[in-house]
């Protein structure tokens, strides 16, 4: 099974299980920016306990080998936390990041979320403004440069952003500081 391919499965099920979702990380950067390289499918939902069950078996039957360990996710669940699935005839993985009631900046983005068409179906994608706002908050936790390299792809694809939206928030989450060089780049 390919990227692509699994990428729709996943969305099919968070659908048929009305599972609140948005896909985020590498592959959205290639939604948003340039395309490149990633090894997993991160997916940030609003997952409840009554739903895991489901999902989990959904999961498991993509693959006889599939891996997800329950109580991770359960731990997950209770503390917004994430938890994984792997699909082994891929070599794929899916982290699935949950957020709370009280996540305010996660309900967001599920509120925000952008379809896109893929392999013939809507798969809903983190809004270009969210992703970045994700990857300065990733940039000020890990000082990894590939999070500024993402927010620049998106910055220089990307011509109609909610600037307003984008600067609020990011002054919110105490990130302008990083937000502001790279907007003034992106102008030059």
């Amino acid at each position: 099974m390919d990227f692509e391919t699994l990428l729709v499965k996943i969305g099919t099920i968070l659908e048929d299980l009305s599972i609140p979702y948005c896909i985020t990380g590498g592959y959205a950067v290639s939604v948003w920016g340039r395309p490149r390289g990633t090894f997993d499918i991160d997916v940030v939902v609003e997952l409840q306990t009554k739903n895991l069950k489901p999902l989990v078996q959904h999961l498991r039957e993509l693959s006889s080998s599939g891996y997800i360990e329950e109580r991770t996710a359960q731990d997950a669940i209770r503390e917004g936390k994430e938890f994984n699935y792997f699909h082994p005839e891929s070599g794929i993985k899916i982290d699935f990041w949950v957020i709370t009631p009280r996540d305010r900046m996660g309900r967001e983005k599920l509120q925000r979320r952008i379809g896109r068409k893929i392999g013939g179906r809507a798969i809903y994608f983190i809004s270009p403004e969210d992703l970045i706002l994700s990857k300065l908050i990733w940039f000020q936790k890990t000082q990894s440069t590939r999070q500024l390299e993402d927010i620049e792809s998106v910055l220089k694809i990307q011509k109609s952003l909610d600037m307003n939206y984008l600067r609020q928030a990011a002054k919110a989450n105490a990130t302008l500081e990083i937000l502001e060089p790279l907007l003034h780049s992106r102008e030059q």
